[in-house]
């Protein structure tokens, strides 16, 4: 399982669920499920992301220690 901390990163930009949508190319609903972590992105939509807050992946998404 992967955790991420999506939600709070986009706050801190002030940006909404449809605005990082719009930027990396995807839906809302893909951002949402994300978010939820019902969904693990592929490695490159997972550097997509980290590009757009201008941090490393590994602090956007982390294994659980389980995995």
């Amino acid at each position: 399982m992967m955790k991420n901390s999506l939600r709070v990163e986009r706050a801190i930009k002030n940006i909404t669920q449809a605005d990082l949508a719009e930027i990396i190319g995807v839906s809302r609903q893909t951002i949402n499920t994300i978010e939820s972590n019902k969904y693990v992105p592929s490695t490159v939509l997972a550097l997509k992301i980290a590009k757009v807050f201008e941090k490393p992946v590994e602090d956007i998404f982390v294994l659980e220690e389980d995995d």
